[in-house]
């Protein structure tokens, strides 16, 4: 027996009738005698019964079919119950005297440790009370013939047997919350530990580094950065962001759930097993939490090194969305930003950097904006007109002549410094505002490097 029974309860309490034969009391120096006799004689067979309770718990609660070490222990704590509510009724032991067996109580800690569901241990309890009274009963039956005496006598049994259910399982459900409680702080501080000790490159064990974090180190990784821009209200945030994660990770067909490590209210980490796979399809970013949740990617990466170098990649990636603001991306990989997230040191720096590379064409209006994707996509394009015709869904005609006008803010040919120019068109598509020049500004306010 191992926690609650609300059925016997029901036919044991001090409220209810006795609803065979009143005129024997269950309290009755009868009912108690008849009761002890019963009990006394069960007692050689206590090791029989606790067998018979403890199989059938196990088979009927598939929660608990854990390793061999669990299930002795649910075996001895079956048998103490068993030998405790023994002598109780065969003793007469106060109640208020008794306590949960050490097993018992070392059980439901454990079962808190593995986090099976307290409910199951509960019903374990009851059904264990329920074939303990089948046993007395079955006893009553051959002892006597009286119908009376087996009425008051099961009554008292019943009773008394509530009552130990009630309160040994107040006292163990006590144990399996306190040891829920103070085991997950406690994995929790070992997993941040570990965690920080692999982004040092500390030398650590593999194997226990995963079982401490219940996380596959020896597989590819994608490292996330994820947060919320507007938080609601008493929202729970963190749970939004985890929710989001899984959802992701599920939709690219990840190899297991990711691991989130939460770093504020607002903010956490995780990193996406890949198993054997060097990349992941990931799916378009939206869903829960809409656009109050961003993103940042680092690139797929093995092994201890890669768990390491893809999460400092996605704190770089992150480094950029931020210095993009609210308009920035939902998500940044840091594959697409990587100049940018090494080149993203001091914004100020860099936006001065954007506007005297790009002259005019740093504007920041709609016309200068068509006019910076244009010229990106020609670059990308290797110079073909036809195809960035093609992508944009534009006429040939009007991309030569959205290149003619960017060349004219440039002041000088699109060949000239390419590459400074590709890095600067790159900073205004993904930072936007934080490293344009503002439409209504002077345009003497910041150096011009091709006057």
């Amino acid at each position: 027996m191992t926690g609650p029974g609300p059925a016997l309860r029901t036919r044991g309490d001090k409220g209810s009738r006795a609803t065979y034969y009143p005129s024997m009391d269950r309290s009755s120096p009868s009912a108690a005698e008849s009761a002890a006799e019963v009990t006394a004689a069960l007692a050689p067979r206590v090791d029989e019964m606790a067998a018979d309770i403890y199989r059938l718990i196990v088979q009927e609660i598939p929660h608990l079919h854990n390793d061999k070490r669990m299930l002795t222990l649910l075996d001895a704590s079956v048998a103490e119950n068993v030998a405790t509510v023994l002598h109780i009724l065969q003793h007469g032991i106060d109640l208020e005297k008794v306590h949960a067996p050490a097993a018992a109580e070392e059980y439901a800690r454990r079962l808190a440790q593995r986090g099976v569901p307290v409910a199951a241990l509960l019903r374990a309890y009851r059904i264990g009370s329920a074939r303990f009274e089948d046993w007395c009963l079955q006893e009553l039956g051959r002892r006597s013939d009286d119908a009376a005496v087996i009425s008051a006598a099961g009554l008292r049994i019943a009773r008394i047997l509530a009552a130990y259910i009630d309160q040994v399982s107040e006292e163990v459900v006590s144990a399996y919350e306190s040891e829920k409680e103070n085991w997950l702080r406690n994995q929790s501080v070992a997993r941040a530990a570990r965690i920080r000790t692999l982004l040092k490159g500390e030398q650590v064990d593999v194997s226990s580094s995963e079982a401490i974090l219940g996380y596959r180190l020896r597989q590819h990784h994608l490292g996330v950065v994820t947060w919320i821009t507007e938080a609601s209200p008493g929202g729970d945030a963190l749970g939004l962001l985890e929710r989001a994660t899984a959802e992701m990770a599920a939709e690219g067909h990840c190899d297991g759930r990711p691991m989130f490590v939460p770093q504020d209210e607002f903010c956490a980490w995780a990193w996406i097993p890949l198993g054997a796979q060097r990349d992941i399809d990931l799916p378009a970013i939206g869903g829960t939490g809409g656009d109050r949740i961003r993103f940042a990617f680092g690139e797929p990466a093995p092994g201890v090194a890669g768990f390491r170098r893809t999460h400092q990649q996605a704190l770089n990636a992150q480094a950029v969305a931020l210095a993009a603001g609210p308009a920035g991306q939902i998500a940044t990989s840091f594959g697409q930003v990587a100049p940018l997230a090494l080149m993203s040191g001091s914004i100020e720096l860099l936006q001065a950097w954007v506007v005297e590379t790009l002259g005019a064409l740093a504007d920041d209006d709609d016309h200068n904006a068509r006019l910076r994707d244009t010229l990106r996509i020609f670059l990308q394009e290797n110079g073909s007109y036809k195809s960035t015709a093609e992508r944009l869904l534009l006429h040939k005609n009007t991309v030569q002549y959205r290149v003619r006008k960017a060349e004219e803010s440039l002041r000088h040919p699109i060949t000239q410094d390419r590459l400074h120019v590709e890095l600067a068109l790159l900073a205004s598509q993904w930072l936007g505002t934080a490293v344009l020049r503002p439409a209504d500004e002077p345009k003497a306010s910041l150096p011009r490097s091709h006057e």
